[in-house]
């Protein structure tokens, strides 16, 4: 998915208390006559009390920036599928840690001799759910007749139908149309008969989906955001709910099903989900052991500081305090670096002008030092990236076997490059106009501001940088004043290196979008058809060591030979959290706060 790698912090608030003194106890009156013995009364020192208990409630930060949406059809960043993670639960569910995939709403499945034709079992106990403000609690929804809606295998044909469909505009839709049988011409407009695509619901328990290839990634597909069964009376109403259109997925109107459900949603604020008592749970999507999970909407650096002043839980760490976290006897203890398997990359608008050369493009690639940017920028064991997908991703190259795979920093070639350029157009260096665009992040300009230095001391060009809120960014990259060069970041939506190759920047891809002609719309805007047929061939490919093969010789036409991207670094995630919280690190980006727990005797 699209995804900008954002921060997640928490917050829990300790309660003061105040304790009461006991009483004296009354003093015997002496009886008359009696010679009268003085005293000294003492007041007993109160038994302590207990500890207060500390709230069982996480908070966490996303960032700059509002979270886009909250509908499963639409969303395709991190922020989003975050939260729509935590609220709807897929026909599958890929583990945050280990990246096996588990059952989710589907307990089993069955496959056709032909590895195309998936029947999804589903489970029959999870009903819809919504948070009642006026109640101030989560209860189930019901239909016309009074009996809860349960969640069913029509509600997950609807799901993939709407997101599939030309009007809904799903930016993640290519990710089905390249799966699923008759997706492509459904999205695209050429059929508009939904039972064209291979996906019906057969009972309310059993759902079947065609796919047109037999290829190992079809269950983790199935399993996505863009999958997931969303509640079709409130989008368009029924005989007794009211249609919400788009906006049903605001607070007071949402319904969901997963671990955790909408509370409340202040805008460019926060963001709060609340535990769904009626989530089932299972060994592998459990209860959820927090009450609430509140999301603010701040930058890395008061966020940090927020975390010192022990208002957050936990909260990744700013680059530029990486050295002091770890110096720090206190800090140290509570900083840990994770695996992260994402690569943060900047995309070039090739048909911009200067960049519409791929000389040009693979100069600003090759002048970038990428180990002093990890060593001396990030210093959080980053690795340089080569090429887009990492290594660890199934089928992706390694540098072990391809150490020479995509670009390497050159100063001296990266210069010929640009004096080839310059000389055919009859250009100087201080004629080129570059401007890079990121989303607005202090840790995001740091990077940008590193490569601005390198591109003006290795090749002379004095490049701009602007910046934009994340939900304005993403429009921006996907239309047709996507500037010359732009960040981005990919983390895996299934641990494959198809989710990155094709998913990303092949045509009709994420950050290459096209429209119904296969025109390209925005983004990067290139189709190379060498590229095109490697990656086909590479997800058809059922030899593991050809499918490596294949997805490098794509890798280096995308990041040498057409330079179309510049990748930077491999992620690791650098993090410090409270000794009061017990968690998991997802190595895709999407935390599962039902595995995280607030501790009480910490």
């Amino acid at each position: 998915m699209r995804k900008a790698m954002l921060v997640l912090a928490i917050v829990a608030l300790l309660v003061p208390v105040v304790a009461g003194c006991a009483a004296p106890a009354p003093t015997a009156q002496a009886p008359a006559g009696t010679p009268q013995v003085v005293e000294k009364l003492v007041t007993p020192t109160p038994a302590p009390t207990a500890k207060p208990k500390r709230p069982n409630v996480i908070r966490a930060n996303f960032g700059v920036g509002d979270v886009p949406t909250l509908d499963p059809g639409v969303a395709e960043d991190t922020s989003s599928i975050t939260v729509i993670e935590e609220c709807f639960v897929g026909l599958t569910r890929l583990d945050e840690v280990t990246n096996e995939l588990h059952p989710g709403m589907a307990t089993k499945w069955d496959v056709s001799a032909d590895g195309k034709t998936y029947t999804f079992h589903l489970r029959t106990d999870v009903p819809w759910v919504k948070y009642d403000g006026a109640k101030k609690q989560v209860v189930k929804v019901q239909d016309c007749k009074g009996k809860d809606r349960m969640v069913t295998a029509y509600d997950f044909e609807y799901g993939i139908l709407r997101a599939l469909k030309k009007e809904t505009a799903s930016p993640y839709a290519y990710v089905l149309d390249f799966a699923i049988a008759g997706a492509q011409d459904y999205t695209d407009g050429k059929n508009t008969d939904p039972k064209s695509v291979g996906v019906k619901a057969l009972d309310e328990k059993t759902l079947e989906v065609k796919f047109l290839e037999p290829a190992a990634y079809n269950t983790n597909i199935i399993g996505l955001w863009t999958a997931m069964a969303v509640p079709k009376w409130l989008i368009e109403g029924d005989d007794c709910t009211e249609a919400r259109g788009e906006r049903w997925i605001e607070p007071g109107f949402f319904q969901s099903f997963g671990p955790f459900t909408l509370k409340e949603w202040i805008h460019d604020s926060t963001m709060t989900i609340v535990k769904n008592p009626f989530w089932p749970g299972d060994q592998w999507t459990p209860q959820p052991k927090v009450d609430e999970v509140s999301f603010s909407m701040i930058d890395q650096a008061p966020a940090m500081a927020e975390f010192e002043a022990g208002n957050l839980d936990a909260t990744a760490v700013p680059n530029t305090d990486i050295d002091r976290v770890k110096s720090d006897p206190k800090l140290s203890k509570l900083y840990v670096v994770a695996p992260n398997l994402c690569t943060y990359f900047y995309g070039f608008n090739t048909k911009a002008k200067f960049v519409d050369d791929a000389r040009v493009r693979r100069a600003l690639s090759m002048a970038i030092d990428r180990q002093a940017l990890v060593d001396n920028v990030l210093k959080g064991g980053q690795e340089p990236a080569q090429w887009l997908a990492r290594p660890g991703l199934a089928a992706a190259p390694t540098m072990k076997d391809h150490p020479d795979l995509g670009v390497k920093f050159n100063v001296a070639e990266a210069k010929k490059q640009l004096d080839d350029y310059l000389k055919e157009k009859g250009l100087t260096v201080d004629k080129l106009d570059i401007t890079l665009m990121y989303n607005t992040d202090s840790g995001h300009q740091k990077i940008a501001e590193f490569i601005q230095q390198q591109w003006k001391k290795n090749l002379g060009i004095d490049a701009k940088l602007t910046n934009q809120e994340w939900k304005t960014f993403l429009q921006t990259t996907k239309g047709p004043n996507t500037p010359q060069v732009y960040r981005m970041g990919w983390c895996l939506d299934y641990p494959d290196a198809n989710n990155f190759t094709r998913e990303v920047v092949a045509s009709g891809g994420s950050n290459n979008p096209v429209d119904t002609n296969g025109n390209p719309t925005g983004g990067l805007m290139w189709k190379n058809d060498k590229f095109e047929k490697l990656v086909v061939d590479a997800a058809r490919e059922q030899d593991p060591k050809k499918r490596v093969e294949l997805y490098a010789q794509a890798e280096q036409i995308l990041c040498y030979d057409d330079a179309v991207i510049i990748p930077l670094y491999w992620y690791t995630r650098n993090t410090v959290t409270q000794p009061w919280i017990k968690r998991t690190f997802s190595v895709g980006g999407h935390e599962r706060y039902e595995h995280w727990e607030v501790l009480q005797d910490q």
